[in-house]
Protein backbone atom coordinates (compact mmCIF):
# COMPACT_ATOMS: atom_id res chain seq x y z
CA UNK A 1 0.00 0.00 0.00
CA UNK A 2 1.22 3.47 -0.86
CA UNK A 3 2.59 5.46 2.10
CA UNK A 4 2.78 9.21 2.60
CA UNK A 5 3.91 11.18 5.61
CA UNK A 6 1.63 13.39 7.64
CA UNK A 7 1.37 16.87 6.09
CA UNK A 8 2.97 15.57 2.90
CA UNK A 9 1.32 15.63 -0.53
CA UNK A 10 -0.55 12.79 -2.23
CA UNK A 11 -1.03 13.44 -5.95
CA UNK A 12 -3.47 11.49 -8.14
CA UNK A 13 -3.50 11.96 -11.93
CA UNK A 14 -6.30 11.05 -14.33
CA UNK A 15 -6.90 11.38 -18.06
CA UNK A 16 -9.97 13.31 -19.12
CA UNK A 17 -11.72 15.47 -21.64
CA UNK A 18 -9.82 18.02 -23.70
CA UNK A 19 -12.66 19.42 -25.80
CA UNK A 20 -14.13 22.85 -25.08
CA UNK A 21 -12.45 24.64 -22.20
CA UNK A 22 -11.54 22.11 -19.48
CA UNK A 23 -10.75 24.92 -17.02
CA UNK A 24 -14.41 25.95 -16.94
CA UNK A 25 -16.47 23.16 -18.50
CA UNK A 26 -15.61 20.12 -16.34
CA UNK A 27 -15.06 19.26 -12.72
CA UNK A 28 -13.01 16.78 -10.69
CA UNK A 29 -13.14 16.28 -6.96
CA UNK A 30 -12.40 13.62 -4.36
CA UNK A 31 -13.56 12.61 -0.92
CA UNK A 32 -10.89 11.29 1.45
CA UNK A 33 -11.93 9.28 4.52
CA UNK A 34 -9.69 8.60 7.51
CA UNK A 35 -9.75 5.78 10.03
CA UNK A 36 -11.93 7.82 12.37
CA UNK A 37 -14.56 8.28 9.66
CA UNK A 38 -13.77 11.97 9.14
CA UNK A 39 -14.12 13.01 5.50
CA UNK A 40 -12.31 15.75 3.60
CA UNK A 41 -13.53 16.91 0.21
CA UNK A 42 -10.99 18.44 -2.16
CA UNK A 43 -11.35 19.98 -5.60
CA UNK A 44 -8.94 18.95 -8.33
CA UNK A 45 -7.73 20.96 -11.30
CA UNK A 46 -6.95 20.67 -14.98
CA UNK A 47 -3.23 20.64 -15.79
CA UNK A 48 -3.39 20.68 -19.59
CA UNK A 49 -3.03 17.97 -22.26
CA UNK A 50 -6.06 16.08 -20.96
CA UNK A 51 -4.59 15.59 -17.45
CA UNK A 52 -6.63 16.24 -14.30
CA UNK A 53 -5.01 16.24 -10.86
CA UNK A 54 -6.19 15.77 -7.28
CA UNK A 55 -3.83 16.73 -4.46
CA UNK A 56 -4.33 15.92 -0.80
CA UNK A 57 -2.47 16.83 2.40
CA UNK A 58 -3.26 14.33 5.18
CA UNK A 59 -3.30 15.92 8.61
CA UNK A 60 -3.69 12.69 10.58
CA UNK A 61 -1.93 9.34 10.53
CA UNK A 62 -3.56 6.01 9.76
CA UNK A 63 -5.35 4.44 6.81
CA UNK A 64 -7.19 6.64 4.31
CA UNK A 65 -9.48 5.78 1.42
CA UNK A 66 -10.60 8.01 -1.43
CA UNK A 67 -13.24 8.23 -4.14
CA UNK A 68 -12.91 10.49 -7.19
CA UNK A 69 -15.87 11.94 -9.08
CA UNK A 70 -16.73 14.71 -11.52
CA UNK A 71 -17.64 15.43 -15.12
CA UNK A 72 -14.07 15.24 -16.44
CA UNK A 73 -14.46 11.82 -18.07
CA UNK A 74 -16.00 10.70 -21.34
CA UNK A 75 -16.02 7.45 -23.30
CA UNK A 76 -12.49 8.02 -24.61
CA UNK A 77 -10.76 8.29 -21.21
CA UNK A 78 -8.76 5.38 -19.83
CA UNK A 79 -9.57 5.61 -16.10
CA UNK A 80 -10.93 2.38 -14.61
CA UNK A 81 -13.10 2.14 -11.54
CA UNK A 82 -10.08 0.96 -9.58
CA UNK A 83 -8.27 4.16 -10.58
CA UNK A 84 -11.05 6.30 -9.15
CA UNK A 85 -11.05 4.70 -5.70
CA UNK A 86 -8.29 3.40 -3.49
CA UNK A 87 -6.46 3.66 -0.22
CA UNK A 88 -3.12 4.62 1.28
CA UNK A 89 -1.38 4.80 4.66
CA UNK A 90 -0.27 7.98 6.38
CA UNK A 91 2.79 7.65 8.60
CA UNK A 92 4.05 10.15 11.16
CA UNK A 93 5.91 13.18 9.85
CA UNK A 94 9.54 12.23 9.36
CA UNK A 95 11.11 14.88 7.11
CA UNK A 96 13.54 17.08 9.08
CA UNK A 97 11.56 20.31 8.62
CA UNK A 98 8.06 18.88 8.61
CA UNK A 99 6.21 20.38 11.57
CA UNK A 100 2.96 20.77 9.67
CA UNK A 101 1.21 23.99 8.64
CA UNK A 102 1.50 27.14 10.76
CA UNK A 103 -1.71 27.72 12.75
CA UNK A 104 -3.05 30.35 15.12
CA UNK A 105 -2.28 29.41 18.71
CA UNK A 106 -4.01 30.86 21.79
CA UNK A 107 -5.60 33.58 19.62
CA UNK A 108 -2.56 35.85 19.36
CA UNK A 109 0.34 33.55 18.52
CA UNK A 110 1.53 31.26 15.74
CA UNK A 111 2.65 27.65 16.05
CA UNK A 112 3.20 24.71 13.74
CA UNK A 113 0.55 21.99 13.75
CA UNK A 114 2.80 19.75 15.86
CA UNK A 115 2.88 22.42 18.58
CA UNK A 116 6.32 23.90 17.83
CA UNK A 117 6.22 27.70 18.34
CA UNK A 118 6.64 29.69 15.14
CA UNK A 119 8.41 33.06 15.10
CA UNK A 120 8.03 34.69 11.71
CA UNK A 121 11.34 36.03 10.39
CA UNK A 122 9.88 36.97 7.05
CA UNK A 123 11.31 38.60 3.95
CA UNK A 124 9.78 40.09 0.82
CA UNK A 125 10.76 39.18 -2.76
CA UNK A 126 7.68 40.21 -4.71
CA UNK A 127 8.61 39.01 -8.19
CA UNK A 128 11.38 36.47 -7.59
CA UNK A 129 9.44 33.53 -9.06
CA UNK A 130 8.85 35.42 -12.33
CA UNK A 131 12.56 36.02 -13.02
CA UNK A 132 14.98 33.88 -15.05
CA UNK A 133 15.71 30.37 -13.81
CA UNK A 134 19.28 31.35 -12.88
CA UNK A 135 18.09 34.26 -10.75
CA UNK A 136 15.41 32.12 -9.10
CA UNK A 137 18.00 29.50 -8.20
CA UNK A 138 20.32 32.18 -6.81
CA UNK A 139 17.47 33.44 -4.62
CA UNK A 140 16.87 29.94 -3.27
CA UNK A 141 20.58 29.58 -2.49
CA UNK A 142 20.51 32.86 -0.57
CA UNK A 143 17.42 31.79 1.36
CA UNK A 144 19.04 28.47 2.25
CA UNK A 145 21.88 30.32 3.99
CA UNK A 146 19.60 32.81 5.76
CA UNK A 147 17.42 32.85 8.86
CA UNK A 148 14.24 33.59 6.91
CA UNK A 149 11.38 31.19 7.55
CA UNK A 150 8.77 33.03 5.43
CA UNK A 151 8.86 34.77 2.08
CA UNK A 152 6.18 37.06 0.63
CA UNK A 153 5.81 36.97 -3.14
CA UNK A 154 3.30 37.65 -5.90
CA UNK A 155 1.71 35.11 -8.19
CA UNK A 156 0.83 37.62 -10.90
CA UNK A 157 3.73 39.44 -12.62
CA UNK A 158 4.66 42.80 -11.17
CA UNK A 159 5.23 46.06 -13.05
CA UNK A 160 6.79 48.77 -10.92
CA UNK A 161 9.96 50.78 -10.47
CA UNK A 162 13.06 48.50 -10.53
CA UNK A 163 10.91 45.78 -12.08
CA UNK A 164 9.70 46.76 -15.55
CA UNK A 165 10.80 43.72 -17.57
CA UNK A 166 8.36 41.17 -18.93
CA UNK A 167 8.06 38.01 -16.78
CA UNK A 168 9.33 34.65 -17.98
CA UNK A 169 5.71 33.53 -18.42
CA UNK A 170 2.14 34.72 -17.92
CA UNK A 171 -0.62 33.06 -15.88
CA UNK A 172 -3.03 33.04 -18.85
CA UNK A 173 -2.80 31.77 -22.39
CA UNK A 174 -2.26 34.40 -25.01
CA UNK A 175 -3.70 34.68 -28.49
CA UNK A 176 -5.69 31.43 -28.39
CA UNK A 177 -9.23 32.63 -27.68
CA UNK A 178 -11.87 30.48 -29.29
CA UNK A 179 -14.85 31.81 -31.22
CA UNK A 180 -17.63 32.99 -28.93
CA UNK A 181 -15.24 33.11 -25.94
CA UNK A 182 -13.15 35.84 -27.57
CA UNK A 183 -15.48 38.74 -26.83
CA UNK A 184 -16.19 37.42 -23.33
CA UNK A 185 -12.50 37.17 -22.48
CA UNK A 186 -11.69 40.59 -23.94
CA UNK A 187 -14.40 42.27 -21.86
CA UNK A 188 -13.16 40.57 -18.70
CA UNK A 189 -9.68 42.11 -18.97
CA UNK A 190 -9.15 45.81 -18.33
CA UNK A 191 -6.13 48.08 -18.32
CA UNK A 192 -4.46 47.83 -14.95
CA UNK A 193 -2.61 50.11 -12.52
CA UNK A 194 0.59 52.10 -13.17
CA UNK A 195 0.44 52.28 -16.96
CA UNK A 196 3.18 54.87 -17.33
CA UNK A 197 4.80 52.78 -20.08
CA UNK A 198 3.25 51.19 -23.17
CA UNK A 199 1.09 48.26 -22.15
CA UNK A 200 0.77 44.88 -23.75
CA UNK A 201 -2.25 44.14 -25.91
CA UNK A 202 -4.33 43.04 -22.96
CA UNK A 203 -7.08 41.59 -25.14
CA UNK A 204 -4.53 38.93 -26.12
CA UNK A 205 -4.94 37.27 -22.71
CA UNK A 206 -7.82 34.91 -22.03
CA UNK A 207 -8.65 34.93 -18.33
CA UNK A 208 -10.64 31.71 -18.77
CA UNK A 209 -7.63 29.69 -19.93
CA UNK A 210 -4.70 29.23 -17.60
CA UNK A 211 -1.11 28.82 -18.74
CA UNK A 212 -0.22 25.65 -16.85
CA UNK A 213 3.51 26.14 -17.49
CA UNK A 214 3.33 29.26 -15.29
CA UNK A 215 1.50 27.35 -12.55
CA UNK A 216 3.92 24.42 -12.69
CA UNK A 217 6.82 26.75 -11.96
CA UNK A 218 5.09 27.83 -8.75
CA UNK A 219 4.45 24.16 -7.90
CA UNK A 220 8.18 23.63 -8.05
CA UNK A 221 9.17 26.76 -6.13
CA UNK A 222 6.59 26.32 -3.35
CA UNK A 223 7.64 22.70 -2.82
CA UNK A 224 11.31 23.75 -2.71
CA UNK A 225 10.51 26.38 -0.09
CA UNK A 226 8.54 23.77 1.87
CA UNK A 227 11.52 21.41 1.94
CA UNK A 228 13.70 24.28 3.16
CA UNK A 229 11.30 24.99 6.03
CA UNK A 230 10.20 28.33 4.57
CA UNK A 231 6.57 29.46 4.56
CA UNK A 232 5.29 30.63 1.16
CA UNK A 233 3.16 33.73 1.83
CA UNK A 234 1.63 34.00 -1.63
CA UNK A 235 0.09 37.34 -2.63
CA UNK A 236 -2.93 36.50 -4.78
CA UNK A 237 -3.78 39.99 -6.11
CA UNK A 238 -1.87 43.26 -6.35
CA UNK A 239 -2.14 46.66 -8.12
CA UNK A 240 1.30 46.86 -9.78
CA UNK A 241 0.21 45.69 -13.19
CA UNK A 242 0.18 46.78 -16.83
CA UNK A 243 -1.43 43.67 -18.32
CA UNK A 244 -4.95 43.90 -16.89
CA UNK A 245 -4.67 41.13 -14.29
CA UNK A 246 -5.47 43.51 -11.40
CA UNK A 247 -8.74 44.72 -12.92
CA UNK A 248 -10.37 41.54 -14.17
CA UNK A 249 -14.07 41.11 -13.64
CA UNK A 250 -15.26 39.22 -10.60
CA UNK A 251 -16.05 36.06 -12.59
CA UNK A 252 -12.42 35.78 -13.66
CA UNK A 253 -11.11 36.60 -10.19
CA UNK A 254 -13.20 33.85 -8.65
CA UNK A 255 -12.22 31.28 -11.29
CA UNK A 256 -8.57 32.11 -10.60
CA UNK A 257 -8.96 31.91 -6.80
CA UNK A 258 -10.71 28.53 -6.97
CA UNK A 259 -8.02 27.16 -9.26
CA UNK A 260 -5.11 28.43 -7.21
CA UNK A 261 -6.51 27.03 -3.95
CA UNK A 262 -7.19 23.65 -5.59
CA UNK A 263 -3.64 23.57 -6.94
CA UNK A 264 -1.56 24.89 -4.03
CA UNK A 265 -3.69 24.26 -0.95
CA UNK A 266 -2.02 20.85 -0.51
CA UNK A 267 1.30 22.45 0.45
CA UNK A 268 1.72 22.76 4.21
CA UNK A 269 3.79 25.94 3.90
CA UNK A 270 1.21 28.02 2.02
CA UNK A 271 -0.23 31.24 3.47
CA UNK A 272 -2.90 33.11 1.50
CA UNK A 273 -2.44 36.89 1.25
CA UNK A 274 -5.49 38.19 -0.59
CA UNK A 275 -3.70 41.32 -1.72
CA UNK A 276 -0.67 43.49 -1.39
CA UNK A 277 -1.77 47.08 -0.76
CA UNK A 278 -5.43 46.25 -1.24
CA UNK A 279 -6.44 49.91 -0.93
CA UNK A 280 -4.61 50.84 -4.14
CA UNK A 281 -6.88 48.52 -6.11
CA UNK A 282 -10.34 49.24 -7.48
CA UNK A 283 -12.14 46.42 -5.68
CA UNK A 284 -14.77 47.20 -3.06
CA UNK A 285 -14.75 46.14 0.56
CA UNK A 286 -17.64 43.81 -0.24
CA UNK A 287 -15.59 42.17 -2.99
CA UNK A 288 -12.58 41.67 -0.72
CA UNK A 289 -14.80 40.09 1.90
CA UNK A 290 -16.38 37.79 -0.70
CA UNK A 291 -12.97 36.79 -2.09
CA UNK A 292 -11.59 36.07 1.38
CA UNK A 293 -14.61 33.96 2.28
CA UNK A 294 -14.31 32.13 -1.04
CA UNK A 295 -10.69 31.17 -0.34
CA UNK A 296 -11.66 30.06 3.17
CA UNK A 297 -14.52 27.93 1.85
CA UNK A 298 -12.41 26.31 -0.89
CA UNK A 299 -9.46 25.44 1.35
CA UNK A 300 -10.10 22.25 3.35
CA UNK A 301 -6.84 22.79 5.28
CA UNK A 302 -7.65 26.22 6.70
CA UNK A 303 -4.31 27.80 5.81
CA UNK A 304 -3.51 31.23 7.23
CA UNK A 305 -5.31 34.08 5.44
CA UNK A 306 -4.62 37.81 5.47
CA UNK A 307 -4.86 41.03 3.48
CA UNK A 308 -2.15 43.70 3.32
CA UNK A 309 -2.66 47.48 3.34
CA UNK A 310 -0.98 50.58 2.00
CA UNK A 311 -2.56 53.72 3.44
CA UNK A 312 -5.11 52.30 5.85
CA UNK A 313 -5.54 49.04 7.75
CA UNK A 314 -8.20 46.63 6.60
CA UNK A 315 -10.79 45.64 9.22
CA UNK A 316 -9.02 42.57 10.56
CA UNK A 317 -12.00 41.71 12.75
CA UNK A 318 -13.59 39.88 9.81
CA UNK A 319 -13.94 36.14 10.43
CA UNK A 320 -12.17 35.00 7.27
CA UNK A 321 -8.94 36.74 8.36
CA UNK A 322 -6.68 34.61 10.56
CA UNK A 323 -3.96 37.18 11.30
CA UNK A 324 -3.10 40.84 10.71
CA UNK A 325 -0.68 41.44 7.84
CA UNK A 326 0.34 45.07 8.30
CA UNK A 327 2.29 47.82 6.59
CA UNK A 328 3.22 50.86 8.65
CA UNK A 329 0.87 53.83 8.15
CA UNK A 330 2.82 56.26 10.32
CA UNK A 331 6.37 57.52 9.91
CA UNK A 332 7.27 57.15 13.58
CA UNK A 333 4.90 54.66 15.23
CA UNK A 334 4.22 51.20 13.83
CA UNK A 335 5.76 48.19 15.58
CA UNK A 336 5.43 50.21 18.77
CA UNK A 337 1.65 49.70 18.44
CA UNK A 338 1.90 45.89 18.28
CA UNK A 339 0.52 45.20 21.74
CA UNK A 340 -2.40 47.61 21.21
CA UNK A 341 -3.28 45.97 17.88
CA UNK A 342 -3.16 42.54 19.51
CA UNK A 343 -5.72 43.81 22.00
CA UNK A 344 -7.82 45.39 19.26
CA UNK A 345 -8.02 42.41 16.91
CA UNK A 346 -7.32 39.43 19.18
CA UNK A 347 -5.33 37.90 16.32
CA UNK A 348 -1.62 37.47 15.59
CA UNK A 349 0.07 40.64 14.34
CA UNK A 350 2.64 40.30 11.56
CA UNK A 351 4.30 43.51 10.34
CA UNK A 352 5.05 42.39 6.79
CA UNK A 353 6.33 45.82 5.78
CA UNK A 354 8.06 48.14 8.24
CA UNK A 355 10.18 49.81 5.52
CA UNK A 356 13.20 48.16 3.94
CA UNK A 357 16.91 48.25 4.57
CA UNK A 358 18.45 50.04 1.61
CA UNK A 359 19.38 53.32 -0.04
CA UNK A 360 16.82 54.05 -2.75
CA UNK A 361 15.15 57.45 -2.95
CA UNK A 362 11.81 56.48 -1.38
CA UNK A 363 11.59 56.66 2.40
CA UNK A 364 10.09 53.19 2.60
CA UNK A 365 13.29 51.77 1.13
CA UNK A 366 16.23 53.46 2.85
CA UNK A 367 16.38 52.63 6.54
CA UNK A 368 19.58 51.28 8.09
CA UNK A 369 20.24 47.73 9.11
CA UNK A 370 20.31 48.89 12.74
CA UNK A 371 16.84 50.39 12.45
CA UNK A 372 15.50 47.28 10.75
CA UNK A 373 16.77 45.13 13.63
CA UNK A 374 15.38 47.55 16.22
CA UNK A 375 11.92 47.30 14.66
CA UNK A 376 12.09 43.51 14.77
CA UNK A 377 12.99 43.51 18.47
CA UNK A 378 10.17 45.94 19.26
CA UNK A 379 7.65 43.79 17.40
CA UNK A 380 8.71 40.50 18.97
CA UNK A 381 8.96 41.74 22.56
CA UNK A 382 5.47 43.22 22.24
CA UNK A 383 4.10 39.83 21.16
CA UNK A 384 4.13 40.17 17.37
CA UNK A 385 6.26 39.42 14.33
CA UNK A 386 8.07 41.48 11.70
CA UNK A 387 9.16 41.25 8.08
CA UNK A 388 12.40 42.14 6.32
CA UNK A 389 13.12 43.55 2.90
CA UNK A 390 16.17 44.97 1.16
CA UNK A 391 16.33 47.76 -1.44
CA UNK A 392 19.93 48.66 -2.19
CA UNK A 393 20.51 50.31 -5.56
CA UNK A 394 21.94 47.97 -8.19
CA UNK A 395 23.24 48.74 -11.71
CA UNK A 396 21.04 45.97 -13.11
CA UNK A 397 18.04 46.83 -10.90
CA UNK A 398 18.26 43.46 -9.13
CA UNK A 399 16.84 44.51 -5.77
CA UNK A 400 16.15 41.70 -3.32
CA UNK A 401 12.75 43.20 -2.41
CA UNK A 402 11.53 42.60 -5.94
CA UNK A 403 13.72 40.18 -7.89
CA UNK A 404 15.67 38.33 -5.21
CA UNK A 405 19.25 37.33 -5.98
CA UNK A 406 21.71 38.00 -3.16
CA UNK A 407 21.62 40.09 0.01
CA UNK A 408 23.85 43.13 0.49
CA UNK A 409 22.63 44.43 3.84
CA UNK A 410 23.63 43.93 7.45
CA UNK A 411 20.39 43.04 9.24
CA UNK A 412 19.85 39.37 8.35
CA UNK A 413 22.47 37.78 10.69
CA UNK A 414 21.08 39.89 13.54
CA UNK A 415 17.60 38.59 12.79
CA UNK A 416 18.95 35.05 13.06
CA UNK A 417 20.34 35.98 16.49
CA UNK A 418 16.94 37.36 17.54
CA UNK A 419 15.29 34.13 16.39
CA UNK A 420 17.64 32.14 18.62
CA UNK A 421 16.73 34.35 21.57
CA UNK A 422 13.01 33.89 20.88
CA UNK A 423 13.40 30.12 20.77
CA UNK A 424 14.67 30.26 24.36
CA UNK A 425 11.42 31.80 25.67
CA UNK A 426 9.94 29.67 28.49
CA UNK A 427 6.56 28.37 27.35
CA UNK A 428 7.39 29.40 23.80
CA UNK A 429 5.63 32.75 23.42
CA UNK A 430 6.37 36.34 24.37
CA UNK A 431 4.05 39.16 25.38
CA UNK A 432 4.46 42.81 26.34
CA UNK A 433 5.23 43.15 30.03
CA UNK A 434 4.99 45.94 32.58
CA UNK A 435 7.82 48.37 31.91
CA UNK A 436 9.22 51.81 32.49
CA UNK A 437 8.80 54.77 30.19
CA UNK A 438 12.13 54.27 28.43
CA UNK A 439 12.25 50.53 27.82
CA UNK A 440 10.35 47.67 26.20
CA UNK A 441 9.89 44.51 28.28
CA UNK A 442 8.95 41.09 26.95
CA UNK A 443 7.83 38.25 29.23
CA UNK A 444 6.39 34.76 28.63
CA UNK A 445 2.69 35.13 27.84
CA UNK A 446 1.66 32.66 30.55
CA UNK A 447 2.85 34.97 33.32
CA UNK A 448 0.25 36.91 35.34
CA UNK A 449 1.10 40.57 35.57
CA UNK A 450 -0.49 43.60 37.14
CA UNK A 451 -1.77 46.00 34.50
CA UNK A 452 -1.83 49.21 36.53
CA UNK A 453 1.22 51.46 36.29
CA UNK A 454 0.31 52.96 39.67
CA UNK A 455 1.23 49.74 41.48
CA UNK A 456 4.67 48.13 41.53
CA UNK A 457 4.88 45.11 39.20
CA UNK A 458 6.16 41.77 40.34
CA UNK A 459 9.11 40.52 38.35
CA UNK A 460 8.39 37.59 36.09
CA UNK A 461 10.68 34.56 36.20
CA UNK A 462 11.97 35.54 32.76
CA UNK A 463 12.19 39.06 31.34
CA UNK A 464 13.95 40.82 28.48
CA UNK A 465 14.37 44.58 28.86
CA UNK A 466 15.21 46.27 25.56
CA UNK A 467 16.63 49.79 25.18
CA UNK A 468 16.65 50.29 21.40
CA UNK A 469 18.34 53.48 20.27
CA UNK A 470 19.18 54.53 23.85
CA UNK A 471 22.70 54.01 25.19
CA UNK A 472 22.64 53.70 29.00
CA UNK A 473 25.87 53.04 30.90
CA UNK A 474 24.03 51.50 33.86
CA UNK A 475 20.55 50.10 34.52
CA UNK A 476 19.13 49.76 38.04
CA UNK A 477 16.60 47.15 39.20
CA UNK A 478 14.86 46.67 42.53
CA UNK A 479 14.60 42.88 42.40
CA UNK A 480 12.73 40.85 45.03
CA UNK A 481 14.99 40.10 48.01
CA UNK A 482 13.70 36.53 48.29
CA UNK A 483 14.42 35.62 44.66
CA UNK A 484 17.64 35.29 42.70
CA UNK A 485 18.02 36.28 39.06
CA UNK A 486 20.79 35.70 36.59
CA UNK A 487 21.40 38.88 34.61
CA UNK A 488 22.69 38.86 31.04
CA UNK A 489 23.55 41.81 28.84
CA UNK A 490 22.54 41.16 25.24
CA UNK A 491 24.18 43.19 22.49
CA UNK A 492 21.58 42.75 19.76
CA UNK A 493 23.78 44.26 17.05
CA UNK A 494 27.12 42.60 17.85
CA UNK A 495 25.23 39.40 18.72
CA UNK A 496 26.84 38.73 22.10
CA UNK A 497 25.47 37.66 25.48
CA UNK A 498 27.48 38.62 28.61
CA UNK A 499 26.76 36.92 31.92
CA UNK A 500 26.56 39.56 34.68
CA UNK A 501 26.11 37.13 37.58
CA UNK A 502 23.35 36.41 40.12
CA UNK A 503 21.41 39.27 41.69
CA UNK A 504 18.59 40.00 44.14
CA UNK A 505 17.31 43.18 45.79
CA UNK A 506 18.76 46.47 44.58
CA UNK A 507 20.94 45.80 41.53
CA UNK A 508 22.95 48.04 39.22
CA UNK A 509 23.87 46.38 35.92
CA UNK A 510 26.83 47.95 34.17
CA UNK A 511 26.19 48.55 30.44
CA UNK A 512 28.62 49.36 27.59
CA UNK A 513 26.92 52.66 26.75
CA UNK A 514 26.00 51.53 23.23
CA UNK A 515 22.72 51.44 21.38
CA UNK A 516 20.63 48.31 20.73
CA UNK A 517 21.31 46.67 24.07
CA UNK A 518 19.05 44.49 26.20
CA UNK A 519 19.14 42.87 29.62
CA UNK A 520 17.73 39.40 30.21
CA UNK A 521 16.72 38.40 33.75
CA UNK A 522 16.29 34.66 34.41
CA UNK A 523 15.15 33.45 37.81
CA UNK A 524 17.45 30.89 39.36
CA UNK A 525 15.54 27.93 40.81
Amino acid sequence: MKQIEQWGVLELKFSGRKDGNPFTDYTIQAVFTGENGKTIKTDGFYDGEGIYIIRFMPEETGHFSYEVSGSFQDASTQNSESDLAGGFAVIAACSPRNHGPVRVYAERYLAYADGTPYYSIGTTCYAWANQTDDLQEQTLQTLAKSSFNKIRFCFFPKFYRYNTEEPVSYPYLRGVKRGQDQERAAKAMHIGFHTDKPVADITDFDCYQFNTEHFRRFDKRISQLRDMGIEADMILLHPYDKWGFSTMQRECDELYLRYIVARYGCYRNIWWSMANEYDLMTKTTAEWKAYGELVKACDPYNHLRSIHNCLKFYDHHEDWITHCSLQRIDLYRHVEETDHLLEEYQKPVVWDEIAYEGNIMMGWGNITGQEMVRRFWEAFLRGGHAGHGETYLDPDDILWWSKGGVLHGTSEPRLAFLHQIMQQTPGGFMKYGECGFDEVVGIPYTENRKTSWTEPAEFADYEIHYYGFEQPAVIEFDLPEEKKFRAEVIDTWNMTITDMGIHSGYTAIQMPGRQYMAIRLIREV
